[in-house]
């Protein structure tokens, strides 16, 4: 899963968004690293809601402007948690890997 995907579900995974809200989240999530713009939120919402791991969840007008919110599934907090895991699993990894090098970059210095 890319980083911007599994940003999106985490967003969702905490309350129902609109768009914009979901591109509030992953900038906040992310610390400003990852910033996405309207069409490709609304290009990932269209995906992961074809998918099954978002739902549209009702429409409200806000000054005039309709806005289309939705929520994470069952099936969308699954892959999150299965994402989660790996990434997880991943840094773990690097990290022994990190320990182990900067063991034997010390002895080498020294």
């Amino acid at each position: 899963m890319r980083e911007p995907t599994f940003l999106v579900l985490v967003a969702l995974s905490g309350e129902r968004l609109h768009g914009y809200g979901v591109i509030q989240s992953v900038a906040e999530l992310s610390a400003g690293r990852v910033r996405l713009r309207a069409g490709t939120v609304y290009g990932a919402l269209d995906r992961l809601e074809s998918e099954g791991l978002v739902v549209a969840d009702g429409e409200e007008v806000e000054q005039g402007r309709t806005r289309r919110y939705y929520r994470i599934t069952a099936g969308g907090l699954t892959a999150v948690e299965v994402e989660t895991e790996r990434m997880s699993a991943n840094v773990k990894a690097a990290r022994r890997r990190l320990t182990r090098v900067q063991g034997t970059v010390e002895v080498r210095q020294a």
